[in-house]
């Protein structure tokens, strides 16, 4: 059996959707084809999305293509969700790249052809939408070669586009399908097909060009030829697994587990440990066939498990072995964004609570809590209406999102120092807890180390210190999130188990870990604020791609909002500026520039890193 884990990509509206349904369809799977417009398609399952009539979460069907069976994940579209796009994309064998024959490249099409050629992922571009008025299937295959690669070489050709009747024919082969198989499936050069999902024309087509021109598992290997010496564990099992976790959602209050099946077989019963301190039982498996989700025993390589029973798994975990290119699943850039989320005073706990769990499907959902208040980070503001709309119907929490600003966060520019002690100067704690901060190169993270001598007081002090130390930095209890420090425990002290004459143990004479978790905050604060900090935002690199002749005023629009224009090349009427924008000019970038650029700018930014935030005036 071969298996090919394909993504369908596209900017909003090119249709993708309406493809993996059609695709579905002419394999049999379903009946009809299902329609955004009606909103009974198999892949956007969420309520909120057939209403809205776009994804949002990355869903998984799967179909036969000849001997191939397919596992066809239809990934979201919108910018708002560009992390779980680049989550998909990480386990993928090849994509479709999806693009209108009327619309033609679009500025998030740039965006997932730039992530598709960063992974090295093999691609077969698609333009749909030949059969629609206005339709420019060779100006759109033009454009393609133009401003994505020059590495596409269109297979077919369009007659009667722009109208109902548009149909696809083959091109002779003139000899270069063999080198075209060949180069494609190794992501060097991309065919170029034309269809239409409402039709159906040039579908049968793009479903036979998928075994041909992008990489298949050849077939699931069985325990019998499994390399015994390599693989096997101390249970002696010879095909022990090795997977990926890339999504993850709830059902019927229950966690699933989506993971893409490396080598060897997972099965039912099998304990796993992901890494997080403790191994857990898998309870439940189902794979991907036909268009739906079929409960198995095992699932093998080259196949999409959704597990039930890892309570502690997380996006990007490693299921089993680790093996080379694991690590693609959790490379995303983090969200620069993010709003304050309000609630009924009664309604506080339930709202952390679910804004808690959301984050767990979603480890881009970063939320902390000041105080009162609560904050969550975001990619923009369809984003943030999305979830609103899930808060509301998924947990009957009626929430008020604030205006989306800057996610910012602090970086320590010295070293601190604070001491407590128990009985001392107002401490009211039975702990003594000396920390010391200091700082650390961006990205390092929060490291926790002891100069006082570990067998001091027992060991759960410590871990309470450590567990409130890191909430507390990454919560940002001063004002902004610290997210690289070094801190070192300097001193401990506590009181012993101890009670009354004749009476029970005494809480009121004996330290507690609520005594550690209530005191470290105060001490770390007092430490931070005599190191000292600097607030910084984030910083995005960016792409503009404009006609020629207006090179000069986009070029002092980005110097106006604070950016750097880096270089510049021109050619064909066509100019490129690169550079960097601090991220909370960007709307204002995206806002202003097709003024400019007479409607044909597209800008295409990614976040870099956080600097010092700078006096603009």
């Amino acid at each position: 059996m071969s298996y090919l884990n394909l993504g369908i990509v596209a900017h909003v509206d090119a249709g993708k959707t309406s493809l993996t349904e059609r695709l579905l369809h002419q394999a049999g799977v379903i009946d009809r084809p299902g329609s955004v417009d009606r909103g009974d398609t198999t892949t956007d399952t969420l309520a909120l999305e057939r209403e809205r009539g776009i994804t949002i979460r990355a869903s998984v069907a799967s179909f036969p293509a000849g001997d191939v069976t397919v596992n066809v994940l239809d990934t979201p579209g919108h910018p708002d969700f560009i992390a779980e796009v680049d989550r998909s994309l990480a386990v993928l064998d090849g994509a479709v790249l999806v693009l209108s024959a009327v619309e033609g490249v679009q500025a998030q099409t740039l965006v997932l052809m730039r992530a598709l050629q960063r992974l090295r992922l093999p691609v077969i571009v698609f333009v749909n939408k030949i059969d629609r008025r206005g339709a420019r299937p060779d100006a759109v295959a033009d454009a393609v070669a133009r401003r994505l690669t020059p590495d596409v070489l269109p297979v077919q050709r369009v007659v009667a586009a722009g109208t109902p009747s548009a149909r696809v024919v083959p091109l002779p082969d003139d000899g270069l399908r063999a080198w075209l198989t060949g180069e494609s499936r190794q992501g060097a050069a991309h065919p170029v097909l034309f269809g239409s999902a409402v039709t159906g024309a040039g579908v049968p087509e793009l479903a036979a060009a998928l075994g041909e021109y992008l990489p298949v598992v050849d077939r699931v290997p069985t325990e019998e030829d499994a390399d015994t010496e390599a693989a096997a564990d101390s249970s002696g099992r010879a095909d022990r697994p090795s997977g990926v976790v890339f999504a993850i959602d709830r059902e019927g209050g229950r966690k699933r587990t989506f993971v893409r099946m490396r080598s060897g077989a997972l099965r039912v019963r099998d304990k796993i440990d992901l890494g997080h301190g403790r191994a857990e039982r898998v309870t439940g498996l189902s794979v991907a066939h036909r268009g739906s989700l079929e409960p198995r025993d095992q699932a093998a390589a080259g196949q999409i498990a959704v597990v039930q029973g890892l309570s502690a798994a997380r996006v990007g975990d490693v299921v089993g072995r680790a093996l080379p290119g694991d690590e693609r699943a959790s490379q995303f850039p983090p969200p620069s964004y993010e709003t304050v989320v309000g609630v009924a005073p009664g309604d506080r706990g339930r709202l952390y609570a679910a804004l808690t769990e959301l984050a767990e499907q979603d480890p881009l959902i970063r939320v902390r809590r000041r105080g009162e208040e609560v904050t969550v980070s975001l990619y923009g503001e369809v984003q943030r209406e999305v979830l609103a709309a899930v808060l509301q119907r998924e947990y009957a929490v009626d929430a008020r999102f604030g205006e989306v600003r800057t996610a910012r966060q602090e970086r320590l520019v010295g070293t601190g120092h604070a001491l407590e002690v128990k009985k001392q100067d107002g401490n009211e704690f039975l702990a003594t807890i000396g920390l010391r901060v200091e700082p650390v190169p961006p990205g390092s993270g929060v490291t926790f180390d002891l100069e006082c001598e570990r067998g001091s007081m027992p060991p759960a002090f410590f871990d309470a210190v450590e567990d409130t130390v890191r909430r507390e930095l990454a919560r940002g209890s001063l004002r902004w999130p610290v997210p690289d420090a070094r801190v070192v425990m300097t001193h401990s002290g506590y009181a012993p188990r101890q009670s009354h004459m004749h009476q029970k143990f005494n809480k009121a004479m004996s330290s507690t870990g609520a005594d550690f978790r209530g005191l470290t905050p105060r001490v770390l604060a007092a430490a931070v604020r005599r190191a000292g900090t600097v607030v910084c935002e984030p910083v995005h690199r960016f792409v503009i791609e404009m006609p020629d002749d207006v090179v000069g005023s986009v070029t002092s629009l980005v110097g106006r909002l604070g950016g750097m224009p880096m270089e510049s090349d021109a050619g064909a009427g066509t100019a490129v500026l690169r550079g960097e924008i601090p991220a909370g000019s960007v709307a204002a970038l995206q806002r202003d520039l097709p003024g400019l650029t007479h409607g044909e700018g597209v800008c295409q930014t990614v976040h870099d890193r956080f600097e010092p935030v700078a006096d603009r005036g």
